[in-house]
This record gives C-alpha cells, sequence and structure tokens, in this order.
C-alpha cells in the first residue's frame, strides 16, 4: 500500500473514525483503525474505518493512490502522529511490518496490526429516510441535555428516535425532566414508522459529526441505528426498552402561562445561581398585577434576586421553584426571543415551549418546593 493525501484531509479523516474506538479493550486489534485504498481512474480513495462493541465508523476521502491495500494500525497513536505533521502533503506505505507516514522532512514509523484478527463492519440497516443535518443536530442537542447519566437504568441514557410519518421525534428523560423535539424527515416509503432508543451520547457524536449541510441518511432494524452523510457512515447499537411517552405528562390541566425575553431570563437565571449552593433551587414568583417575575437563590445572608418583566395568565401570583442546573440546560436549548411557560405550581411539573407555543421543541420540568430567602 502507498498513498499521498494533505494533511489536513487526513487528520480530519482519522479523527472522525477514531471517535468510536473504545479507550481500554481486552481485544488489541480494536483500538485499530483499517486502511483501504482504492485506485480510480480519476482521484483514488481512501477509506478509514474503525469499531468497538458499541459502534462503527467508516469515512471515504480522495487520496493519490501508488498502491492500492490495506493496513491496520493503532488508531490512537495515528491520530497523534496526524496532529503533529507538517502541513502540506503526507506520503503513507507499509514497509514490511511498518506502516511509514511522512511529510515535510518528518518521519514516523507504526507497527501494522494482524488483519486476520479484525472483525468485519457491521452492515448499514435499512434506509428508512432523510432528514436535514443542521435541523437534525439542533434537535439532538436540544433533547440530550434531558438524557439520564446513570449507567445503571440504561435506557434513560438515550434519546428515543420516533418516525411517523413525515414527521421525525426525538425524546429523552431521566425522570426529572423530559425534553422533546419534532422536526420534519423524507421517509423513503410511505407510513414509515420505527420507535427505537440510541445512546445519547453516541447520538450526540454522531449528529455533530455528519456536518451541518445536506440530508443525513437514517437507516434501523431490529438491533442498531446508522447514519450516512457526505462520504460518512455510522452505526450504533440500540439501547434495549423503552421511555415513558410524553403525551399524558405533556397535558397539563387548567395551568397558569407565563410569557417572558427568553435571554433576559437565562441570563437572570445564571446570575442569581451564583450563590444557589449545590442543589438548592432558584425560585421564580410570578406576578400578574405587577407584569413581573423575581428570580431568587441563596439562604439566609448570602441571597440573590432579580427582577424581569413578564405576562402571568390564569392566576394572580405564583411560585415555583427549579433545579438551578435542570433550569439552565432547558433555558439554553431554546433560541426564540420569548419563552411561554405552563404552571401548575409548586411541587408540580411546568412545561416550557417558545413564545408562540408551537410545540416542536418543549421541555417538560419538575418544580421543586420554595425554600425561604
Amino acid at each position: 500500500m502507498e498513498f499521498r493525501i494533505e494533511r489536513s484531509a487526513l487528520t480530519e479523516a482519522v479523527s472522525w473514525a477514531a471517535r468510536v474506538l473504545p479507550v481500554r479493550s481486552p481485544v488489541p486489534v480494536l483500538g485499530g483503525l483499517l486502511l483501504d485504498t482504492e485506485a480510480g481512474s480519476g482521484a483514488g480513495r481512501l477509506r478509514i474505518s474503525g469499531l468497538d462493541y458499541e459502534a462503527s465508523a467508516r469515512i471515504d476521502v480522495e487520496a493519490e493512490v501508488l498502491r492500492p491495500g490495506k493496513v491496520l494500525v493503532m488508531g490512537r497513536r495515528l491520530l497523534d502522529i496526524c496532529k503533529v505533521l507538517p502541513d502540506g502533503p503526507v506520503e503513507c506505505a507499509v514497509e514490511g511490518s511498518r506502516f511509514t507516514v511522512s511529510g515535510d522532512g518528518a518521519r514516523f514509523g507504526l507497527s501494522v496490526l494482524p488483519l486476520d484478527d479484525y472483525p468485519a463492519l457491521p452492515p448499514l440497516p435499512q434506509v428508512r429516510g432523510a432528514v436535514d443535518a443542521e435541523l437534525f443536530a439542533a434537535a439532538v442537542a436540544d433533547v440530550a441535555v434531558a438524557a439520564g447519566r446513570d449507567d445503571t437504568l440504561p435506557v434513560l441514557t438515550g434519546i428515543r428516535l420516533g418516525l411517523d410519518g413525515d414527521t421525525m421525534t426525538l425524546a429523552a428523560t431521566d425522570r426529572y425532566r423530559f425534553a422533546v423535539r419534532t422536526l420534519p424527515w423524507k421517509a423513503a416509503a410511505p407510513g414509515e414508522s420505527a420507535d427505537v432508543i440510541v445512546s445519547a451520547r453516541r447520538l450526540t457524536e454522531i449528529a455533530r459529526s455528519l456536518g451541518r449541510s445536506g440530508l443525513v441518511s437514517v437507516a434501523l432494524d431490529a438491533g442498531s441505528a446508522g447514519f450516512e452523510h457526505a462520504g460518512m457512515r455510522t452505526t450504533v447499537r440500540l439501547l434495549e426498552g423503552r421511555l415513558p411517552r410524553h403525551e399524558k405528562l405533556f397535558a397539563l390541566e387548567d395551568p397558569a402561562v407565563a410569557v417572558v425575553d427568553r435571554a433576559r431570563l437565562t441570563e437572570a437565571a445564571k446570575r442569581v445561581s451564583v450563590v444557589a449552593d449545590g442543589d438548592s433551587p432558584v425560585q421564580m414568583t410570578f406576578s400578574r398585577a405587577d407584569a413581573s417575575v423575581t428570580l431568587r437563590a441563596g439562604y439566609e445572608d448570602d441571597v440573590a434576586s432579580q427582577r424581569l418583566p413578564a405576562t402571568l395568565e390564569g392566576a394572580e401570583e405564583l411560585t415555583v421553584a427549579f433545579n438551578p442546573a435542570y433550569l439552565a440546560d432547558a433555558l439554553a436549548s431554546f433560541t426564540g426571543t420569548a419563552l411561554r411557560l405552563q404552571l401548575l405550581g409548586a411541587g408540580q411539573r411546568a412545561l416550557i415551549t417558545d413564545g408562540a407555543g408551537t410545540g416542536t421543541h418543549r421541555h417538560l420540568l419538575m418544580s421543586v418546593r420554595p425554600q425561604l430567602v
């Protein structure tokens, strides 16, 4: 094998494929990246692949292929080398039992791993349709903040990926909050439907890495999900179980409704949270008569407060309180100018949507009991 490629292109491709490599593995070859070259009538092709027991990644980039072939090398070591190579063209070749990488006078050698011991990459599941890359990345980021971090309940560390006709639904919950985002997508066949759980960490990495333009192909089968975009292909094993359905949780009966400027509320919550020790709550008191909301946090002499304009309908006054980190995550996931809060009262559910209440992005928080400030 021998090929030439720009250092930046090689680094980006190796970095993308190396995302899935395990940090530690009892099987050494799973720490490897498979480099496969193919000559063509025009530009040649370099394919870089990696996998572990949960996910796989494959990327194709153009390269000048002098001798086609395959080689398996330690992926993270190759990535370290790519990061320190001088800018410009890079020459790579297999020389006996060594893979060499050289450019602008710098030269590195890597041991070659046994190809026969490397497992085959899982195939891409059946393609169900496609979704806009930018919308998909934004939607995944919006709901991922509500996913659990406790691996003792694996299903709560996932994001529900639901397909129903021309609508994709993403949802996540850790039992204390619940985020849902719907977006349009192009189904491959009429009546396409699915309901699966994908690791929130894996799906976030995938959505971020696939680019911000064009369409992402979405593929699903009984055990895995696959995504493909612009020469990049990745698969991830599905999580077992189901998330609670959100429809009944989000149906609040006779709530009070408050509307407040998103940017000002986000900044005020961040400001007063400075004195909120641990998980002590941020308290929000809405007043219809004063058309305001007052945020408070802290205890005894260590306190903070800020008052903002806000409207309230359905109650004369209402006080709720939230975990400051959960509140910050929820507010940061919105981008509109105003937020609409449907409130039932202290210790009950609160539903946050954009100011128009369109419902494409909804975030449910459990209010805690306010403390005396």
